[in-house]
């Protein structure tokens, strides 16, 4: 089921997501309905806080960035061909490289693009969605995606690793973001 994506402003975008048990009621349905709301809403990543469950669980398929890379500017990337992937209960384990800057978007804030310095490599302790356990480094565009949707577990959005006078100017098109003044091709809920 192609779910609606939360907007800026709702305040489940600002919880820190709790871990799941195995037993969590629907888990394999909530993870296929991720997976289709993300490529439905043409997402490269979907937290479940973007469709109203503070749980820690996101999707993410970095392969697509490289596959619909028409003007070579992802060529130079380490992490090639990407990594798709469900991660339920991820931990940061560390963050390691030199930090670097990449424009960055979010289906929750749409058609607000800034650059955000993030670390080149990421560690994190996951389980996939069959609760297999995996300790795994990535690295590149991969890391950003995944240190972009981790994020959102832990209430954060991509515009919080901006200056704050970038954000003084964005307030405007935020504000309207959260009242529904925005046309997107996908489905969306905003606050009351």
């Amino acid at each position: 089921m192609n779910l609606p994506i939360v907007a800026y402003g709702s305040p489940i975008l600002r919880k820190v997501a709790v871990d799941i048990m195995p037993e969590y009621e629907g888990l394999a349905k909530l993870i296929e309905d991720m997976w289709e709301t993300m490529y439905n809403s043409n997402g490269v990543g979907l937290a479940a806080p973007q469709i109203n469950k503070s749980v820690r669980i996101f999707t993410m398929d970095s392969i697509q960035i490289f596959e619909n890379d028409e003007d070579g500017d992802t060529d130079n990337y380490t992490d090639k061909p990407g990594f798709k992937g469900t991660f339920i209960n991820a931990h940061i384990i560390s963050l390691q490289g030199e930090p670097w800057k990449y424009n960055e978007g979010c289906l929750s804030i749409p058609k607000v693009r800034e650059d955000v310095i993030r670390e080149q490599s990421v560690t994190l302790n996951y389980l996939d969605e069959n609760f297999l356990e995996h300790t795994k480094t990535f690295t590149g565009i991969t890391a950003r995606v995944v240190l972009h949707e981790y994020d959102h577990l832990e209430g954060k959005l991509f515009i919080d690793h901006i200056k704050p006078l970038k954000r003084t100017l964005l307030k405007r098109k935020l504000d309207d973001i959260s009242k529904g003044k925005i046309r997107v091709d996908y489905r969306m809920v905003f606050p009351k």
